[in-house]
């Protein structure tokens, strides 16, 4: 006798919540590309289609540079001035500093509170902890004031001097893998006459490729999109980054409406290094992942 067939309906709707959950995601990135290729003066008219009426690549020129104040007022621009380049160079620069800086050391703490012994070892790491819980809006200012103190306004030390050394997470994420690396292949090392030293820098870093690569790629992402503190210590043209030109380029609008088709067209570029970043490391990150028998 034949059963009469159940209608499942548990994958089908996962994969609409998970569905509406992409859509919900992606549509601010898709209406920000829509404004970015709006001309402006249909701006206000033109937000029924999915597509603009007439789709232009003027404002994106705009941005780079590539045309007068006043094709970009006749373009229905603000005309205010965005030396693109030069923020991005100063974004790179602030990005990979403390992306390559603060991961090291705090691959270095992560291995020294799970390998090494010393006293106050515990009470140390638990310091470490407990600073999770500090919001970051609470070291702003102490932080502004010391940079203030020490002259670093509008430098480069200045303005990656609070992230660069570690953050908590960091050394708790790292601290946490290295506490499951295999002690054997360690003590196989240290009968080599290996020390310390040379079994971190020739043995566990290797087998850390994945965890490393997946907070580089977390502190990249964080840092590149940091408005506030270089808005605060780097306001001058010399070490000005991207994101804060953007937020300054939308307040020097001369005219009585910002100018949101310029300053879509220069979040699009903005957000393009970091999306090829994201995608020349993600094969690579699975690949450590795997390596590193991280894979569930």
């Amino acid at each position: 006798m034949n059963r009469p067939s159940r209608i499942r309906i548990g994958r089908p709707l996962a994969w609409a919540c998970l569905i509406l959950a992409v859509v919900i995601s992606l549509f601010p990135l898709y209406w920000m590309l829509r404004t970015a290729i709006t001309p402006g003066r249909e701006l206000a008219g033109d937000n029924a289609g999915l597509l603009p009426r007439h789709p232009t690549l003027l404002n994106f020129e705009r941005v780079l540079g590539l045309t007068t104040r006043e094709e970009a007022r006749a373009a229905g621009g603000s005309g205010a001035d965005l030396d693109f380049f030069r923020y991005l160079g100063n974004s790179i620069l602030y990005t990979g500093l403390v992306t390559a800086v603060q991961t090291l050391l705090c691959a270095m703490a992560g291995y020294a509170f799970a390998r090494l012994r010393f006293p106050g070892r515990d009470l140390l790491f638990g310091m470490f902890v407990a600073a999770l819980m500090v919001p970051p809006i609470f070291t702003l200012l102490p932080n502004f004031v010391l940079v203030k103190e020490l002259g670093w306004l509008d430098t480069v030390p200045g303005l990656v001097a609070p992230s660069l050394l570690m953050t908590p997470f960091a050394v708790f994420f790292l601290r946490q893998f290295f506490l499951g690396v295999p002690r054997d292949v360690e003590q196989a090392a240290l009968i080599d006459g290996a020390g310390k030293g040379l079994i971190f820098w020739r043995v566990v870093l290797p087998m850390s490729r994945g965890p490393l690569l997946t907070l580089a790629l977390t502190t990249a992402v964080w840092t590149w999109n940091d408005y506030l503190w270089p808005l605060l210590v780097a306001p001058g043209e010399e070490t000005r980054v991207l994101t804060a030109a953007l937020g300054i380029f939308l307040k020097q609008s001369p005219n009585t409406a910002p100018d949101w088709t310029g300053l879509m067209a220069g979040s699009v570029l903005s957000i393009i290094p970091v999306l090829l970043l994201v995608v020349f490391f993600g094969r690579r990150l699975v690949d450590s992942i795997q390596f590193s028998g991280m894979k569930g």
